[in-house]
């Protein structure tokens, strides 16, 4: 039910309990129960299908929250497609608040939690804009793996894109496939260089390429069988 967007899982399971749900013909009130394509199901009546999966490459603007609601009212990712899509979409992962670029959506939760597991490291390369110019030492730490909250990263591929002299700037490329909480900000922080603005520029094999920010494609058919596979 939770997959056909009647409800979510916890409210499907209500409407389970009270007995608003058959199985061809039979009000089911066992939670757990299985149903294939070929069985008839009805909500109240109405007769509900599986949701057609959806799977979007979204470039994320920045001052946007990753997560199909916010309690404090600030503008998610979800209200770029709410009137275009009837499925419940919501992002795999996350990018920060201030943070643009690359976040795939979908409603495709065994694929969300696939892509999501550490075991498949998904290479993620992120652009920053750092102050301060990093020197190759300093790049060298990120790349052999750096200390932050108290434990190592994995090696990190990083480099210099260009310099500000005149304004002690510059653009570092940094690609890893770990995901903690502020990772990229908190390595490049360790090494004395303050992330002044940042965003993500492919993840895996997929890239930004024709899209500015706030427009969205939806993955052809191969993607979305690389990425099922594992092949990223």
């Amino acid at each position: 039910m939770a997959r056909a967007g009647v409800a979510s899982r916890r409210e499907s399971e209500r409407m389970i309990k009270a007995g608003r749900v058959q199985v061809n013909g039979q009000v089911v009130k066992e939670l757990g129960t299985k149903v294939t394509g070929a069985d008839v199901v009805l909500v109240d009546g109405q007769l509900i299908e599986r949701e057609q999966k959806v799977y979007i490459l979204f470039y994320k603007p920045r001052g946007v929250i990753s997560a199909a609601k916010d309690d404090k009212g600030r503008k998610v990712v979800t209200d770029f497609f709410k009137d275009i899509y009837q499925q419940r979409l919501y992002p795999v992962g996350r990018l920060d608040y201030d943070t643009s670029g690359l976040l795939l959506m979908t409603n495709d939760g065994d694929l969300a939690n696939k892509l999501m597991h550490p075991r498949y490291k998904v290479n993620k390369t992120y652009v920053a804009k750092v102050a301060g110019i990093p020197t190759n030492d300093e790049l060298e730490k990120l790349r052999h793996g750096i200390i932050i909250d108290g434990r190592k990263t994995a090696p990190a591929k990083s480099k210099v894109l260009s310099t500000d002299m005149k304004k002690q700037t510059a653009i570092v490329s940094l690609t890893i496939h770990e995901g903690r909480n502020h990772q990229v900000k908190k390595m490049l922080q360790a090494i004395g260089h303050p992330v002044k603005k940042l965003k993500r520029e492919t993840y895996g094999f997929l890239t930004l390429k024709g899209l500015t920010s706030g427009e969205y494609r939806e993955l052809k058919h191969d993607e979305i069988e690389l990425l099922k596979q594992g092949r990223l």
